[in-house]
């Protein structure tokens, strides 16, 4: 059996995403490079070409979008000194599954996610952050400004699944490249930049979930929050500027890579992301309230699953492990309950 490596715990409160990269050079290299490696393939000569001008895109809408973790990002690049920067803390290509269980002790959120990018599970990090609002562990990677799954104990946990895609009327290549230039358009947050300032700035779930209702987006999103109170767990489907909202009140509420909501009907639709996102909605909605990772088998686990987490910001609980498909590649990190 291969070794499994374990999952680094860094207390980065009152500093920045840029203390982690220095503390953790080296994954945040192999993070860029594996996502860099993803422009031109199966010719690595085309990614050399590619990431540059891809690279540089994406810094120029981050100006023109004045976003408030620019000036990170750039400290980031300068740092390691290779192109992929400003592209990774832009890429939504991920697919996940996620939900909000009725717990013994509150609401228990669980967390899978699925993005092809090789290495991946082998350089997570736990950085301990803090803002205005409190404390929260951000399960993140070096070099990555933005958040995509984290938990604040006493307030709130949670995390982002890519949205389906928009139909457009132009084929799936075609939807997916005019999808792109719709986001040039917008100088929205990222949704991964708003959840981080939720994650900062707010001090309880009701606030949380009215935020990420109600901002701007780049572009569609799907979030997944629980509180600290039995009734306190949605999924907020989102486009640009519109949000619909399941809850959780009568049982679970899960979600994957497509809308379950009003917002499938609208436009000319949405194509869910893969892998199979009905059939891992369907077998989420059939777990029980195990707080291991018992329940981690296909369809949810899948040959693109990277990260697996489970969540209760009532107990202060984390669990987290990294994979390489259904394939433990990390020891679990347990927090110590209470943080």
């Amino acid at each position: 059996m291969p070794t499994l490596v374990k999952i680094p715990y860094a207390d980065i409160r009152g500093y920045t995403p840029l203390e982690l990269l220095f503390l953790h050079r080296r994954k945040a290299r192999v993070l860029v490079e594996a996502a860099t490696r993803t422009f031109g393939e199966p010719s690595r000569a085309a990614s050399a070409l590619l990431a540059p001008f891809a690279d540089h895109a994406s810094r120029r809408w981050l100006e023109k979008a004045s976003n408030p973790y620019l000036a990170e990002i750039s400290g980031i690049a300068a740092a390691l000194g290779i192109p992929g920067v400003y592209v990774l803390n832009l890429c939504f290509e991920w697919g996940c599954t996620g939900g909000v269980w009725h717990g013994d002790d509150g609401p228990l959120l669980r967390r899978v996610l699925d993005w092809p990018f090789p290495l991946l599970g082998e350089n997570i990090v736990v950085a301990h952050q803090k803002g205005p609002a409190g404390d929260f562990f951000n399960v993140t990677w070096p070099g990555l400004s933005g958040v995509l799954q984290a938990s604040a104990p006493g307030r709130f946990a949670a995390a982002i699944n890519q949205a389906p895609m928009r139909r457009r009327g132009a084929g799936l290549v075609g939807d997916w490249a005019l999808g792109r230039i719709a986001v040039k358009r917008t100088f929205a947050l990222p949704p991964s930049h708003l959840l981080r300032h939720v994650f900062e700035t707010v001090k309880d779930f009701a606030t949380a979930k009215d935020m990420l209702c109600h901002v701007p987006v780049a572009v569609p999103a799907i979030f997944i929050l629980s509180g600290i109170h039995s009734a306190e767990g949605c999924v907020i489907e989102r486009t640009e500027n519109a949000f619909a909202v399941r809850g959780s009140r009568d049982g679970p509420v899960c979600a994957t890579n497509h809308f379950e909501s009003h917002l499938n009907h609208a436009g000319h639709g949405w194509r869910a992301r893969p892998i199979d996102s009905p059939g891992r909605l369907a077998s989420a909605y059939r777990l029980g309230l195990a707080e291991d990772f018992s329940w981690f088998v296909p369809p949810i686990a899948n040959i693109n699953t990277r990260l697996v987490m489970v969540a209760s910001a009532a107990k202060g609980m984390l669990a987290v492990m990294g994979t390489t498909g259904e394939r433990p590649v990390t020891e679990t990190f347990d927090l110590p309950t209470g943080g």
